[in-house]
């Protein structure tokens, strides 16, 4: 399970690194330089802006975060990564073998995202990704990981503890191994495995503030674009 999941997050990380998303994170406002005399010069508190993502980008990002391209890719490199660790082995090998092990992957990543977006929704959480307007390797990475644990709420947009972030990932993995996981697996099995999914996620907001390369790159001009990102706020709806 080791060599396995650290094989899927090093996966993650590099298709994601290479892959773009469609809208760069919402810009904060640069604080502007009040030009009065020099005797008097009064700091001026940066223009927040943060507009909540409608309706349709919601429902847009969510299909294709749950059925686009990348979670069946994904899902058919974990299956090929069981395949060959013989995990789970009642499930033996050729192509029966590789079938049940794809289809649990891609049913683990459907639930969770599912159960992401639907907590978020119920919750009034913005599930987005947003990029860090800060500079520097670690702000940048310190934000990509704490945004792993939080999400925008309110009208102003500010960030707090997300418990939709935290639980999906154990929901996809118990829905798992109490559906269709051979039955002496059991909750341990779960959240150990719902950690490597915690795992997974953090990559990929890391990829997703480190290497974001527009929408009008190849891929994103193909329609390949990774929908696990806030709008971009030049854009219409």
């Amino acid at each position: 399970m080791n060599v396995r999941t650290l094989t899927l997050l090093l996966s993650a990380m590099v298709g994601l690194a290479v892959l773009p998303v469609p809208a760069r994170a919402q810009a904060l406002g640069d604080a502007e330089d009040s030009s009065g005399t020099a005797a008097s010069v009064t700091p001026v508190l940066p223009d927040l802006t943060y507009s909540r993502p409608t309706e349709k980008t919601r429902l847009r990002n969510y299909f294709f975060d749950a059925f686009g391209p990348y979670p069946i890719v994904f899902s058919a490199l974990a299956a090929g990564i069981n395949q060959a660790d013989k995990t789970p082995p009642e499930w033996k090998q050729g192509a029966a073998g590789y079938g049940k092990r794809f289809g649990s992957d891609f049913g683990i990543a459907t639930v969770t995202t599912t159960t992401r977006y639907a907590l978020s929704r119920a919750l009034r959480e913005d599930a987005l990704y947003y990029r860090c307007s800060c500079k520097g390797v670690f702000p940048r990475l310190g934000h990509a990981v704490i945004s792993s644990f939080t999400a925008r709420h309110g009208n102003d947009g500010h960030s707090a503890f997300s418990f939709p972030a935290v639980v999906a990932p154990y929901v996809g993995t118990m829905t798992a191994v109490y559906g269709w996981y051979p039955d002496r697996y059991g909750a341990r099995d779960a959240f150990r495995m719902g950690n490597y999914s915690l795992l997974g996620y953090i990559g990929s907001n890391v990829a997703l503030e480190f290497f974001y390369s527009g929408p009008h790159s190849l891929l994103g001009r193909m329609h390949l674009n990774n929908g696990h990102g806030a709008p971009d706020p030049d854009s219409k709806p």
